[in-house]
This record gives C-alpha cells, structure tokens and sequence, in this order.
C-alpha cells in the first residue's frame, strides 16, 4: 500500500505536515523555562497583601512604589474599584466578600503580616459611589479617603489583630502619602 501526501505541491514556502511539525516543535519550546525568565517561588511567606483601586493611570506607579519599598515578591495584590471603599460599600456586597475571600487565602497560604490598603486621588469609584463633592478640594477628598481606609483598617483588625495595617492614599503624580491608622 502507497502512502500518499495530501498536502500540496510544494511552491516557494513549506506544505502542511512541514508547517504542522514547525509549530509543535515551537510550541514545545515554550514549555521549557527560558533563563531569563524568573524562578516562580513555591512555597513561603510574603510581607503583605496590597489592595488597591484598578484605575490603569496608576498601575506603574503602584509597582515602582512597592519595588522601592522591596516589597517585590513579597506581596499578593488584590485590585478592587476604590480600594478601601470598594471593600466596604453596600452598594457592592459581592466585592466586599471578594476581599474578605482573598485575605484569608494569603493569610492561609502566604502567611502575611501586614495590610496595605491603598487609595488614590481623583478615584472615579468614589465618584460613582459617593458622588462628585468628595473630591471639591484636597483636604475633604483626603479627609473621605482617611475615613473609608479607616473603616476597613479597623475590620480588618477586629478579624485579625495580628496583621499589620498601613494606609496609603497616592497622589495623581504618583507619590504616596501614608494615613494615620486611627
């Protein structure tokens, strides 16, 4: 019996079963790690878990703040509109479970020691949730700010006393001012 190749006459490139076995083979490479890649840490504890709003104008700031802290690697990230308002409006239960959820699988797995709760100026989630006068002037939009990551620095010590809790508040050129925790 003839074995037939049913892929078509060869012209100026590869046929089927050349294209197909390049693209295995390449697929396969992407499995093994590449030596610049990162070792992916199994098993330990990290410093903190971070919340913080998902505002994008913020992201690379965020990252850049915890790398100077040395916090890279150290910490999970949990990213909810709002940030500390996201975890404690009504008007979104759902989100306050999420948080509630994901704190206590990095205090299971992770083993973390402290909170960081950051918020950031001229938050559209507090915009939406509490309306536009909150932020009329620096001062009230920090003073809203201080008393929502209060609010949830203050639950989160009522579950568990022994976590550490920091209160950021990151201002739009990407400094961050640190919250008394009252």
């Amino acid at each position: 019996m003839t074995r037939h190749n049913h892929s078509p006459p060869r012209k100026n490139g590869i046929n089927r079963r050349e294209f197909l076995s390049m693209t295995a083979l390449g697929s396969a490479t992407l499995l093994l790690p590449a030596p610049w890649m990162p070792r992916v840490k199994a098993k330990g504890g990290v410093e903190a878990l971070l919340l913080s709003c998902m505002d994008y104008r913020f992201m690379d700031d965020i990252g850049r703040y915890m790398k100077e802290r040395g916090l890279t690697d150290k910490y999970d990230h949990v990213i909810l509109a709002g940030a500390s308002l996201g975890a404690t409006t009504d008007r979104y239960p759902a989100w306050n479970k999420t948080f509630w959820e994901h704190l206590e699988i990095a205090i299971q797995l992770h083993k973390i020691k402290k909170v960081m709760i950051m918020d950031h100026r001229d938050c559209g989630a507090y915009k939406v949730i509490l309306g536009p006068e909150h932020a009329e002037n620096a001062e009230i939009e920090k003073e809203t700010h201080a008393r929502y990551l209060n609010r949830l620095g203050k639950q989160i010590q009522e579950r568990f006393p022994s976590l550490a809790i920091e209160l950021l508040l990151m201002n739009l050129d990407g400094t961050v001012t640190p919250i008394d925790f009252q």
